[in-house]
């Protein structure tokens, strides 16, 4: 096993059926560009009635038909949003909080130690998140995962990983290991993944790979770290 080999997105989530949310933080091969990637899926009708919107820079998750409404408490939020220099993004509320605490001078761990993983008995999904800081034409990244430790949610694991970033090189952190009752958590590090040039190819890649009846939306944004520009592609199933 060759443990700094880096895969192929798409060889990460094919034939997988149920990853569920994921996000993907790295640079383009050619080192010239950041990529920050996210994307849900859903099982529940509740779920797949989702659309993401772009609004001023910032990415949400919405009903598509707001009368089909069940429950928005785990799946309506903020999913990417940039203060100054930092591009945050979460499959939750938690942005929001992360958010908060960098507008106030806190850290991005600070933050989540106020947080847990969601309250969905009995599968306790976990909170992923990622930030990555802009500075002097390159940048770094963190990424998060807050478990349950057992199977009753009776407390909270809390795992960070720091990353400079480095050419060709992302990382994949998504919150299921595949499909179950109750669903089996994300394990171990973030997984390694090939950053691509080209926006569209590894936008597709990734959009393709994801089970067609369960993947609901997908944002990716490439941003040039000389220029500051940001080239972004959206695609929702509901259209």
């Amino acid at each position: 096993m060759n443990i700094y080999e880096i895969n192929d997105i798409e060889k990460q989530v094919k034939g997988n059926s149920y990853v569920g949310r994921g996000i993907v933080i790295g640079k383009s091969e050619d080192g010239k560009k950041a990529c920050t990637a996210y994307f849900i899926m859903g099982r529940s009708a509740n779920s797949r009635n989702r659309v993401f919107t772009e609004k001023n820079g910032d990415v949400f998750t919405e009903p598509f038909d707001v009368s089909k409404v069940e429950d928005p408490r785990l799946i309506i939020y903020a999913a990417i949003r940039q203060f100054e220099n930092k591009l945050i993004v979460t499959n939750g509320d938690q942005t929001d909080t992360v958010y908060d605490f960098v507008k106030e001078g806190k850290g991005f761990c600070q933050a989540l130690r106020t947080r847990e993983f969601e309250p969905d008995a009995p599968n306790f999904t976990p909170r992923i998140s990622g930030m990555a800081t802009f500075a002097d034409g390159d940048f770094a990244y963190k990424m998060s995962i807050l478990k349950s430790i057992d199977e009753k949610g009776s407390d909270c694991c809390r795992y960070t990983f720091d990353y400079p970033s480095v050419a060709g090189l992302g990382h994949f952190i998504h919150t299921y290991v595949c499909d179950g009752n109750p669903i089996p958590t994300f394990q171990g590090e973030p997984e390694r993944v090939f950053i691509p040039n080209d926006i569209d190819e590894f936008t597709q890649k990734l959009w393709n790979a994801l089970d067609e009846e369960n993947k609901i939306s997908l944002y990716v944004r490439y941003t040039d770290l000389s220029s500051g520009e940001c080239e972004n592609r959206m695609i929702n199933k509901n259209k």
